[in-house]
């Protein structure tokens, strides 16, 4: 009886649907009575035949192009109305159905959907105008349809007037899933969001990014479109080209879709709630509506395949919209997911690991060139669209590097060939320092050593010179706090307590040897040995203390280097360490000064004109070292100020020291008491003589002035010469003894 049933409807939807309508009822494809009607809408025909270029008059005419599929769909429904009804799941409950074919239409749609809002048991097809429709009895409860978006969308605008549930089987554009605009609109497949989402994922997965989009010309096709584009952006995927056709060249050898209709009896009142609640099992599988009235199921991924010349599809995996993965069922199509792979889609090679693409003059992001990382920066996967950039103070990188390096951390370390040099230097110095010290402890009793200062003065210069040798030290290996603030005042300290004791003997030979007796007056007033050290001394003092309190070196990175982080002392306030330098330089100037004006001393014991020349060697030696320091950057920058302290400590231990140990060691003849005195008598019989001569010149002078007057006779005149003569020879040898044996005593008193 069912089979009888299902002939005569097809019969009759044949029939009428080629017919051109000539009244309502001819419009109708398929209709059966009951309690509650259920409308449809189905393309069963794929377009409309029209005579002309455009409609001239406002009519429904012949539909042409018989799709079976969508026919087939057709039956379905009537099927599963039938199949209910025959049932006990209602009992005294009949449904019926209205249903309508479209034509792929949205105009024959649309008249459809006016007949649906049609006013329940009313004679004529009347749709009332109301302001609230909550007690309108249309004729149609829901309506099953239509396959298009274009036509769901038109149909659903005209349903939401009464709020009546549309449940379509193949409308899949995302914007029906607004329940804002279509707040009636439900669906059995998923949106298109999911079903582009699903295809960009497998052209990712596949590794391709150089792909065509062939769409149909209608709201599904330019949709989808736009939803494509969007997620193949958000993948690096670019469209190579688009194209677009029309509605009406669909493809009819596309697998069969069945619609799974409603299978259970739904109340009339609040028909669309309950709808929206609905939950069925097949298969083992539940399905329901979700927030935006899309049914929750996947998508089968197929591969077509031409085989031996016949084109086969075969069911590769499914698509999982909640998880966003494809589920894979056999080893076979997991092998032809690996296959696509080697489809090679892609605009540009991929960028290996240290490179970065650079886009060429063209639209696509795909199209681009491969170029190395440059310096500090690195790439670790393929095809990234630029360089990452290292932590310049911590890392470094090569060019197309991959990866960060880890700097390394440098500074004068003891191992180093310079530092090991320097050191050796400093160590040899401390051996002279030594070494002198006992030459002296040995000889102290002798006119050379107690010319010197004597060994207090002397221990306490070579004390200042080892500690200044030894301060060289705190300059290399890894920096600390510590040694960085030993390191400068540790050597300003001693150094000026050096330039101090040098001073004092400047002023000592100075006074020793004076023939002024005004400058000799005033140089005992200056000479205070233990104040003046002190005093200058104290004064370096307090500016390091100072110093070490306000602004004290610390240890400071310096990452201005590529691949190196260099452990350096900054001296904290670059004003201290002037100020103590500067010091000691005006230390060092009247030092000079002093020594350069007892320049012409006795040969032998003549310390000044040595001192002197141990200034200038500490001049240069600084004046050179200001703009090496001020230019020099690196781990070796310590080792230029090591340099500066080896020359100038050096230079002044082996002009003070070592022509004195020369003496004693090579000249012992002249490191005699006799030896010295007679030096001394020489050099002031020489000064004395040289003194009495200035006088005597003075006197005869005035005694010239006096014979330029007339005389008597020039006899007498020449008597008188010559008697002055004898007189100014003995009185200059008389005065030269007696000079020679006073300043003789005193000098050596003094010494």
């Amino acid at each position: 009886m069912a089979l009888l049933i299902i002939m005569i409807t097809c019969f009759v939807i044949i029939l009428a649907t080629s017919q051109p309508c000539q009244s309502p009822d001819d419009f109708v494809a398929a209709t059966s009575p009951g309690h509650i009607m259920i409308g449809g809408l189905f393309d069963i025909h794929e377009k409309m035949l029209f005579s002309e270029d455009y409609p001239r008059r406002p009519e429904i005419q012949k539909c042409v192009g018989f799709e079976i599929s969508i026919f087939l769909q057709t039956l379905a429904m009537i099927h599963s109305i039938e199949m209910i009804n025959n049932s006990t799941l209602l009992s005294g409950v009949k449904l019926g159905y209205e249903i309508y074919d479209t034509c792929s239409e949205v105009t024959v749609a649309m008249a459809a959907a006016l007949r649906f809002l049609s006013k329940f048991n009313c004679s004529r097809e009347i749709v009332e105008f109301k302001c609230d429709y909550s007690t309108y009895m249309p004729r149609v409860k829901a309506v099953i349809g239509a396959g298009y978006s274009e036509i769901s969308m038109a149909v659903s605008r005209m349903l939401n007037l009464q709020l009546m549930p549309q449940v379509s089987y193949e409308s899949t554009a995302e914007i029906l899933s607004d329940k804002i605009r279509f707040p009636s609109f439900l669906r059995t497949v998923p949106s298109d969001f999911y079903q582009t989402k699903a295809m960009a994922h497998l052209i990712r997965k596949s590794g391709w990014n150089w792909i065509g989009i062939i769409t149909t010309d209608d709201d599904y096709g330019r949709l989808a479109l736009n939803t494509f584009a969007i997620q193949t952006a958000a993948n690096n995927v670019c469209i190579a080209f688009k194209e677009v056709l029309p509605v009406f060249l669909s493809d009819n050898t596309i697998e069969v879709r069945i619609n799974q209709t409603l299978e259970k009896i739904i109340a009339e009142v609040h028909l669309l709630a309950v709808l929206k609640n609905v939950t069925f099992t097949d298969g083992g599988n539940s399905f329901h509506f979700d927030a935006h009235g899309d049914m929750n199921t996947g998508y089968d991924v197929v591969l077509w395949k031409e085989i031996n010349g016949h084109m086969t599809v075969t069911k590769m995996a499914r698509y999982d919209l909640k998880k966003d993965i494809f589920i894979i069922t056999d080893q076979e199509t997991r092998n032809e997911f690996r296959n696509l792979k080697q489809i090679r889609s892609k605009c540009s090679t991929e960028c290996s690991p240290g490179q970065m693409k650079k886009t060429m003059r063209s639209q696509h992001i795909c199209c681009y060139e491969c170029v190395n990382c440059p310096e500090n920066h690195y790439s670790n996967q393929t095809d990234m669209d630029h360089c990452l950039l290292c932590n310049n103070e911590t890392h470094w990188a090569p060019v197309r590097s991959t990866m960060c390096f880890e700097k390394e951390v440098e500074y004068l370390n003891w191992n180093d060939s310079l530092a090991l040099l320097l050191l050796a230097l400093s160590l040899m110095g401390i051996m002279f320092v030594l070494a002198i010290g006992i030459i002296f402890t040995r000889n102290l009793n002798t006119p050379i050593v107690k010319s010197s200062g004597g060994l207090v003065i002397c221990y306490v210069i070579l004390l200042c010179h080892f500690l200044n040798f030894a301060s060289t030290g705190f300059f290399v290996g890894e920096p600390q706090d510590f040694t960085c603030k030993t390191q400068q005042t540790l050597f300003g300290v001693s150094f000026t307590l050096c330039i101090s004791c040098i001073l004092t003997k400047s002023l000592k030979i100075l006074l020793a040897f004076s023939f002024d007796p005004k400058l000799q007056n005033f140089l005992k007033c200056l000479y205070k040995p233990i104040p003046i050290i002190f005093t200058c001394t104290g004064i370096q003092v307090v500016i390091c203390t100072l110093w070490l309190i306000f602004a004290a070196p610390t240890v400071k990175e310096n990452v201005s280097l590529p691949r190196v982080i260099i452990l350096e002392c900054k001296e904290g306030s670059i004003l201290a360490f002037g100020i103590m330098l500067a010091y000691i330089a005006v230390l060092a100037f009247i030092c000079f000064i002093f020594a350069f004006k007892g320049r012409k001393l006795p040969e032998n014991y003549n310390e000044a004109k040595f001192i002197t020349f141990g200034m200038l060697i500490y001049f240069i030696a600084w004046i050179t070292f200001i703009p090496v320091y001020a230019t020099t950057f690196g781990k070796y920058l310590p080792a230029v100020e090591i340099i500066v302290i080896l020359i100038s400590n050096y230079g002044i231990l082996c002009c003070t020291f070592f022509p004195k140990c020369y003496v004693i060691l090579c000249k012992q003849e002249t490191n005699t008491k006799s030896a010295f005195l007679k030096t001394i008598y020489s050099y002031s019989s020489h000064s004395a003589g040289s003194l009495a001569m200035s006088h005597v010149s003075l006197d005869s002078t005035k005694s010239n002035t006096t014979m330029n007057n007339p005389s008597s006779g020039g006899k007498s005149a020449d008597c008188q010469k010559s008697k002055d003569i004898q007189t100014f020879a003995h009185i200059c040898k008389t005065n030269a003894t007696s000079v020679s044996k006073t300043w003789s005593r005193k000098k050596f008193s003094s010494i």
